[in-house]
């Protein structure tokens, strides 16, 4: 059995199921050896595409995911949905061929590129280690959420690999995922001391939230705190349906939300950055606010601000293990009062007043923010298409958002179902990644109305994979917010004065690039277009579905000030 083979086969025994990638002579061997082994391979028209969806399919079903790519080019072309994916700290393992020979004209420095963008780089040196090295990387990619390069060099994957058994699953010992880490008896112990003492406490949930475990613990420690609930971008919709919701923090946060949580005296970020989106540079944080956050990474305690305590421990344990030193700690004042002849005190009801709930129920939601409604009869105001699309579209979907002025709208004003109703591949803020984005979610969740929502600069950099869209037959709908420009750019340097012909585009019909790609496709110019979309919802959807929505460009959105201020 020759080394790709071997590798192949082990992959998918360690449990990589689903493969992205673009196959050229390189990988051809390697990734038809995971195909036959089991593994479902999906070929995307361009590498960056496959990187990203591998990213999304990784971050929405909870499993490793592996990309597929040619040596140098194919890497090459990878590299900025790798970029993302090590940003986010997707556990996500490349295979990428590798030529070692400095003059043929396929070398690079594999190595480097995977450094320079933040990945791990691994490879595979020899027929006897070639499995175990395999397998090492998929350990280190579940164990340390890491995407990890594995280097397969051509002259290695042609050898053959002495005694490999006939059932290589023997050999594949990988966790399914990473450990939960415990946290420390002592850190808890303050931790629940200072839950004790806040009266405006505020829980900001991040990506190591996301799951329904960490979510049932997170909430009931808020409600014997009286706590606010609030996430990061990429956690949106882990509290979707509670009352004491604020939805997003940071950037996206509604002007109450942003209000809210400039009056807590305790934040704490649970699995979060707390960086500059989530917190406003700072500005969400009052000068008398305490800040705790909980990280199952020691590094990333206090990495992007000031922490009064930082606990190194899983979100769920350490939210469950707060409740029982809390449960205990009054169990012990309770009986010390009866033995005095107190009366006990129960919780206190901190944040969770009656008009609190009040606000929120009518003001938490950017739709229900009144606007004035700038739609003409040739242009639609996008928070005006947003809210419509809400209402129109599916509860049950799973949506992928490309970067952008417009990118706000939909992240905002379409809700989600849950926390994996969101997939913001948004690390590295490369515009382009959206419709892949929504590729690899849909695949990850099929019970779901993929969306992807775009702008008309990300829509034409990645239109290949419109391509993939319509040959995997994925029901989708996919919204371009077209202002014909680099709307970011538009707003931000326009106010100034400065020239704008290069950032502002002729009209263009994405619409018809859609249908050529095999799309039903409706362009929107107000909302009665959008009677359009109602019907093929209401069809049998056997076509994927392009919204080519002629937005209106008078303002820029409102987060983007914040955004260009993160430069």
């Amino acid at each position: 059995m020759k080394v790709a083979e071997a590798v192949g086969r082990s992959l998918y025994a360690a449990g990589v199921g689903q493969v992205f990638g673009v196959v050229g002579s390189g990988n051809f061997h390697l990734t038809n050896a995971m195909v036959a082994a089991g593994s479902r391979f999906v070929a995307a028209r361009h590498e960056g595409g496959a990187a990203t969806m591998a990213d999304a399919y990784a971050r929405m079903s909870g499993t490793v995911a592996a990309l597929s790519v040619h040596q140098g080019p194919g890497l090459t072309n990878a590299m900025t949905g790798i970029a993302e994916a090590a940003k986010s700290r997707t556990p996500l393992l490349v295979l990428a061929a590798e030529v070692t020979e400095p003059r043929s004209n396929f070398y690079v420095d594999q190595d480097a590129l995977a450094r320079s963008v933040g990945a791990v780089s691994a490879r595979v040196t020899s027929a006897e280690d070639a499995v175990t090295q395999a397998l090492d990387a998929v350990r280190r990619a579940v164990c340390e959420r890491r995407t990890v390069l594995l280097n397969l060099p051509l002259g290695v994957q042609a050898l053959d690999v002495p005694d490999v058994p006939d059932d290589v699953s023997t050999l594949a010992v990988v966790p399914p995922e990473r450990a939960p880490v415990e946290p420390e008896f002592t850190d808890v112990e303050v931790l629940a001391r200072v839950l004790e003492k806040s009266r405006r406490p505020v829980f900001v949930a991040g990506r190591g939230a996301r799951s329904p475990g960490a979510r049932d613990a997170l909430v009931a420690l808020a409600e014997r705190h009286g706590a606010l609930l609030a996430t990061s971008a990429v956690a949106r919709g882990l509290f979707h349906g509670d009352p004491w919701s604020l939805d997003v923090s940071g950037g996206f946060a509604s002007p109450l939300a942003a209000e809210l949580i400039q009056e807590a005296d305790l934040i704490v970020g649970w699995g979060c950055a707390l960086n500059m989106w989530t917190m406003r540079h700072g500005r969400l944080i009052g000068p008398d606010t305490t800040v705790v956050q909980v990280d199952d990474d020691a590094s990333a305690l206090g990495a992007h601000r000031e922490v009064h305590l930082g606990v190194t421990g899983d979100v769920e344990l350490t939210a469950r293990r707060a409740l029982e030193t809390d449960d205990a700690n009054r169990q012990s004042q309770q009986g010390k009062q009866a033995r005095q002849g107190q009366q006990s005190q129960d919780a206190g009801q901190g944040f969770r007043t009656a008009d609190t709930g009040a606000a929120i129920a009518a003001r938490v939601r950017w739709r229900d923010v009144p606007y004035e409604d700038t739609s003409t009869r040739e242009r639609i105001d996008p928070r005006t298409l947003s809210i419509a699309l809400d209402d129109i579209l599916p509860a049950e979907r799973v949506i992928g958002v490309d970067s952008g002025n417009f990118m706000g709208y939909p992240s905002m004003y379409l809700s989600v179902p849950d926390e994996n109703g969101l997939c913001f591949t948004q690390a590295f803020q490369s515009i382009g990644l959206g419709l892949a984005t929504a590729i690899g979610a849909a695949l990850a969740r099929p019970d779901r109305l993929p969306v992807a929502a775009l702008g008309d600069g990300g829509a034409m950099m990645g239109a290949a994979e419109l391509d993939t869209v319509r040959r995997l037959g994925l029901p989708m709908v996919v919204v371009v917010y077209n202002d014909d420009a680099y709307g970011a750019e538009v707003h931000h340097f326009g106010p100034d004065g400065h020239p704008l012909e290069t950032v502002e585009f002729p009209p263009t019909d994405i619409a018809a690039v859609a249908r050529g790609y095999g799309f039903e496709a409706v362009t929107v110019h107000t909302r009665a277009d959008l009677k359009a979309v109602e019907d093929w919802l209401a069809g049998p959807r056997s076509a994927p579905l392009l919204i080519d929505a002629k937005v209106v460009a008078d303002r820029g959105a409102w987060w983007l000030e914040e955004a260009f201020r993160g430069h």
